[in-house]
C-alpha cells in the first residue's frame, strides 16, 4: 500500500461527531496509541487537545486522582503514551518517523523531550498492519525508526515463519507469548546532553548520596540503594510508601538534573520548577546486587512514580553504566565481560520487580575511556484494538482542522 492509499484510511463524521482512527497497542510492558502524524493537526494547540481527548486527560488546569475513564489512557505514566508516525524517504530507503507524546492523568501539560523504548516496538507492527511497510512471506522483517524526540535511530526486526506467522516472544511483566521485537539503538550515547557523562563526572555526591549521572538513550540517575536504606529487591508499592525515601530520592533527582543541564523542548535549560513537574526526565533508579544469575538489581522511577519492571531505555543506560570504570552501577555488577579495544557484545542482565531485563551493549574501551555504539534488547507486542475515537468534546477549532 502507497503511503496515498494509506491516506485514504478516513477521519470520518458519524452521527454527527468527528472520529480519528487510531490503534491501541501494547509495546513491551507500555500501552498507548499509534496513530499517523498527517491526522494531527500542525498547530500545537490543537494537536494537544487532540491528543488529551484520546487519553482522556484534563483539557485544563489540574485534576488529581483522575481516572481517565473518558479516553484510553489508564492513569500511570507508562499507559499513558501516544506515538505519532509517519514515513520518509532516506538514501537507504524508506523509514518510519515517530514523535512520541507522554501524557499524565492529572494534567494537560505533554511532555515531548523523551523517547519510550516499550512502546517503541510497537510500531513496526503498526507499520505493517497499516500497509506502510510490507512483510516478506517469510523471514526477517527490518524497519528502521528515527525517533524525532531524541533523534535516536533505532533499527526494529520482526520474523515471519515458515508458516508466515509473526515469531514471538516471552517477556518479564507480560503474560503469555506475543509478536516478538528486537531493538537495536544506534549512537544512543548523549540522548538529551550530548554526552556520556552530562555532570563530567563518573560519580557525583548530591545530597550524600553517590550518584552516576548517565546519558546513553535517556539521561538517568542512578543511586547505590544502600545508601538510602534500601536493597534494590524492595516491591516497588513498598518503596512507594516509604514517604521518607521518596522524599529524598525525589530531592536526589531535582538536583542531579539540575547538574546535568538538561533542556526543555524549547532549548532552554530546565529550572528547578521544570523538573519538580516533570514527568518523563531524568529517568532515576537505585541499584543493588544481583540476587537471581543477573549481573545487577534496579529499581526504576519515571520519575515521578515507580516502574512495575524495567522501562527499556532506562534498562539500556544502566546496562551502559555498569560497563563505565567507576561509575555506581559498575561498582555493584558482577559476572560482565568488560570492554576491549574491539567493538564486542557484551550481555547485561537487570533484575528487576517483574523479572529479568536482558540487554546487550556493543561497546569497546580505548585509550581510557568506553564507547557505547548501540544497545539492543528484545520485546513483544500486540494491537489491543483498531478503530475509530469519537471525539464528543472537540472544540470547534479541532473539527474545522480534523475536517481540512
Amino acid at each position: 500500500m502507497s503511503d496515498s492509499e494509506h491516506r485514504q484510511v478516513p477521519i470520518q463524521n458519524h452521527l454527527g461527531i468527528m472520529e480519528v482512527p487510531v490503534h491501541y497497542m501494547r509495546g513491551g510492558t507500555s500501552t498507548g496509541v499509534v496513530i499517523a502524524d498527517h491526522w494531527v493537526p500542525q498547530d500545537e494547540s490543537l494537536r494537544t487537545e487532540l491528543l488529551l481527548h484520546l487519553m482522556g486527560a484534563p483539557l485544563s488546569g489540574h485534576q488529581p486522582g483522575n481516572r481517565q475513564i473518558t479516553g484510553l489512557g489508564r492513569g500511570v505514566a507508562t499507559s499513558n503514551k501516544v506515538f505519532l508516525a509517519s514515513v520518509e524517504q532516506t538514501p537507504n530507503g524508506r523509514q518510519l518517523v515517530s514523535t512520541l507524546a507522554q501524557l499524565a492523568s492529572g494534567h494537560g501539560e505533554i511532555d515531548w523531550s523523551v523517547n519510550c523504548g516499550n512502546m517503541s516496538c510497537a510500531l513496526p507492527l503498526w507499520a505493517i498492519d497499516t500497509g506502510l511497510f510490507q512483510a516478506p512471506v517469510t523471514g526477517e522483517i527490518e524497519i528502521t525508526i528515527r525517533n524525532t524526540n531524541t533523534q535516536v535511530i533505532t533499527i526494529t526486526r520482526m520474523l515471519r515463519d515458515a508458516y508466515g506467522r509473526l515469531a514471538s516472544a516471552e517477556i518479564p511483566g507480560v503474560n503469555g507469548a506475543y509478536p516478538r521485537v528486537d531493538l537495536f539503538l544506534q549512537s544512543p550515547v548523549g540522548s538529551k546532553t550530548g554526552a556520556l557523562l552530562p555532570t563530567g563526572a563518573v560519580v557525583d555526591t548530591i545530597g550524600g548520596h553517590d550518584v552516576s549521572c548517565v546519558d546513553v538513550a535517556v539521561p538517568m540517575v542512578i543511586a547505590d540503594a544502600k545508601s538510602f536504606g534500601k536493597t534494590a529487591h524492595e516491591p516497588i508499592a513498598e518503596l512507594e510508601a516509604d514517604a521518607a525515601f521518596m522524599a529524598a530520592l525525589r530531592q536526589v533527582w531535582i538536583e542531579a538534573g539540575l547538574k546535568m543541564g538538561l533542556r526543555r523542548r524549547d532549548g532552554e535549560l530546565m529550572s528547578r520548577a521544570d523538573l519538580e513537574k516533570s514527568e518523563t526526565i531524568p529517568k532515576v533508579c537505585i541499584v543493588g546486587a544481583a540476587r537471581q544469575g543477573g549481573s545487577i538489581a534496579a529499581r526504576y522511577f519515571t520519575p515521578q512514580a515507580g516502574h512495575a519492571s524495567m522501562a527499556v531505555s532506562g534498562g539500556c543506560c544502566l546496562a551502559a553504566a555498569c560497563l563505565i570504570p567507576g561509575t555506581v552501577a559498575h561498582r555493584l555488577a558482577q559476572g560482565i565481560s568488560q570492554p576491549t579495544e574491539a567493538f564486542l557484545d557484551i550481555e547485561v542482565g537487570i533484575e528487576n520487580p517483574a523479572g529479568r531485563l536482558d540487554a546487550t551493549v556493543v561497546a569497546q574501551y580505548s585509550g581510557g575511556t568506553v564507547a557505547i555504539q548501540s544497545v539492543a534488547y528484545r520485546r513483544s507486542t500486540q494491537i489491543l484494538m483498531r478503530g475509530y475515537v469519537p471525539l464528543y468534546r472537540a472544540s470547534a477549532a479541532l473539527v474545522c482542522a480534523l475536517r481540512n
